[in-house]
């Protein structure tokens, strides 16, 4: 998949890696970018077409498709998240509402969008993951088994997608220095840089892309004696 020349739907476009993502597809010449919102006034970056897509909203969804009837390449980048394990007293309502975005609203996006991709030659699926795919701390559950569960849904939709040469990369990475992961005092790559890898090994035809190196790390563990996503002993 090359970007040259593409039409794109970004979904969280306005603010955080989504808006990086705008920036560097026009800055490697994506013939239209489409940057969908909630609200589309929040969409300042020149060059882009403001979309009005709640992505939790099958409405909006289904008329962003038919809308959008150009389009080669999505990136399902919306998500939200936050703090708390499963055994809080609310865990049962965030979980849902975190699923919602991050899980469902993927799916539904990547259904609704799949007839257009055939029709356009095939294009890509790109979907935001993260390396809590594969790891749960606790600390934000519900987040990390939405991610989990979003990338069982990723492997999946390249079987089911592969006989009309639609491409499905996951972008697997930690934390970025966005509104996201303001919370969190770690270590955080800038989205910029996550972008740019995301986007060279999509262009290099990878169905995984790991941004950085806790995510090697992390992806490499899962082989070891004691699995990575366990609880490690010092």
């Amino acid at each position: 998949m090359k970007i040259k020349n593409a039409t794109v739907l970004v979904t969280g476009a306005n603010r955080g890696l989504g808006l990086a993502f705008t920036r560097e597809l026009l800055a490697r010449g994506a013939r239209k970018v489409y940057a969908g919102a909630r609200d589309p006034a929040t969409i300042t970056l020149p060059g882009v077409q403001p979309l009005q897509l709640d992505v939790t909203n099958p409405a909006d969804v289904a008329a962003a498709a038919a809308l959008a009837s150009d389009v080669t390449l999505v990136i399902n980048n919306a998500g939200i998240t936050q703090l708390g394990g499963f055994l809080a007293a609310d865990s049962e309502d965030v979980t849902r509402r975190i699923f919602e975005t991050n899980f469902f609203s993927m799916l539904r996006m990547s259904k609704d969008f799949a007839p257009v991709l055939k029709a356009n030659g095939g294009g890509a699926l790109l979907n935001v993951l993260s390396v809590v795919s594969w790891i749960n701390s606790g600390s934000m559950a519900a987040y990390a088994a939405s991610k989990s569960a979003a990338w069982s849904l990723t492997n999946a939709l390249r079987i089911e997608l592969a006989a009309q040469k639609t491409q499905v990369t996951a972008l697997h990475m930690g934390f970025v220095d966005t509104d996201l992961a303001s919370a969190f005092d770690a270590p955080k790559s800038s989205a910029e840089e996550i972008v740019k890898r995301a986007l060279d090994g999509l262009e290099a035809g990878l169905d995984e892309v790991l941004a950085d190196e806790r995510t090697v790390q992390v992806k490499q563990g899962m082989a070891a004696a004691r699995a990575s996503y366990l609880p490690q002993t010092s």
